[in-house]
């Protein structure tokens, strides 16, 4: 087959373009650039062109710079400046790699397109990587249904360790094994308070209240909190733990109390992202990426908006966040929490 391999000078990216190759596929690579960090591209770029040097591959670099702000970077800034909290990963899976890429990779004529996530395609559904520790079925669930025919995961079924093991096999890979890998948010350099930092006036003092509505203290600006958060707030005469139980940015201020405050056993979703056809789903849902799965239901409206009843509680639901359905390891649904 005639195969679009994302390539970002990664290791993983690297080692699936390699097996790809060996497997007799024609195999082009591309390289996206998706934001202006200094020095990051070229760096990057240079470990693109050796690999397919070696391989002996063309490669594009796709500037998608601008599609990334509009669908990525500022939706991210402006999630937060709602007191929300942002999946920048999701969308960019949705609209960047497996949209624009795709495109690009159609438009070259290519039936597949290949990138280095960890996760495996089954019957036209997203199921979870062999490697669970490394498993992004959770941030590849906002995929448009269209999309997943024409994927391919090869390192799903490899366990991260095995992939770093298998490039220091050849010789000019070696140093793609050992490097230092990249962060989850890539244009994050330290914290997501520097990113904002460059938008707004982020060190606003405000009012701490706790869920009756008594000031109990102040803070130091709304955006430095999400839902769940134990720090960085007072609490006058408190004797045991508060968490950030809601966030108001029209007043900066931020509500909070004690753990079983932050128990929910119902949730909604305004636009439910569907793999199957269902009417509602008997099912385990994921409301973070780490969080482990709790079994629900989801009763799902005629305008895709979606009611989600779990079976035992989760603690810290953040709207703004992504749930992802689960059927065992396959992805059913996802959708931005409320």
């Amino acid at each position: 087959m005639k195969i679009l391999v994302a390539m970002s000078g990664g290791v993983d990216s690297t080692v699936t373009a390699y097996k790809l190759k060996q497997a007799g596929h024609e195999i082009i690579g591309c390289y996206m650039k998706l934001h202006g960090k200094p020095n990051y591209h070229e760096e990057n770029i240079q470990k693109v062109e050796k690999v397919a040097k070696f391989l002996d591959i063309k490669y594009h670099i796709l500037d998608l710079q601008e599609d990334f702000k509009n669908q990525v970077y500022m939706p991210f800034v402006n999630t937060y400046k709602e007191g929300k909290t942002p999946n920048p990963c999701a969308l960019c899976n949705r609209f960047i790699k497996l949209g624009k890429l795709l495109e690009f990779a159609k438009s070259l004529g290519c039936e597949k397109l290949a990138t280095g996530h960890y996760a495996r395609i089954e019957n036209g559904l997203i199921k979870t990587a062999v490697d669970e520790s490394k498993d992004q079925s959770y941030f590849l669930a906002n995929a448009d249904k269209e999309a997943l025919e024409y994927l391919i995961f090869p390192l799903g079924e490899m366990k991260k360790e095995d992939v770093k093991k298998f490039a220091l096999t050849i010789d000019v890979l070696k140093s793609f094994a050992i490097q230092k890998e990249s962060s989850e948010i890539c244009f994050v350099e330290d914290t997501y308070v520097q990113v904002l930092d460059q938008f707004m006036d982020t060190k606003i003092p405000g009012v701490v209240r706790d869920s009756s509505g008594k000031e109990v203290g102040k803070h130091e600006g709304y955006m430095h909190y999400t839902i769940g958060k134990r720090r960085g707030f007072e609490v006058r005469g408190a004797h045991e733990p508060h968490f950030v139980l809601k966030i108001d940015p029209k007043k900066n201020e931020i509500i909070v109390g004690k753990k079983e405050e932050l128990k929910i056993s119902e949730f909604k979703l305004d636009n439910i992202n569907l793999f199957i056809d269902a009417k509602e789903l008997d099912c385990e849902v994921k409301i973070r990426y780490r969080s482990r799965s709790t079994p629900c239901k989801v009763l799902i409206n005629e305008d895709k908006s979606a009611k989600i009843i779990l079976q035992e509680p989760v603690y810290g639901l953040a709207s703004g966040q992504m749930a992802v359905f689960y059927d065992k390891d396959l992805v059913l649904a996802s959708g931005f929490i409320n």
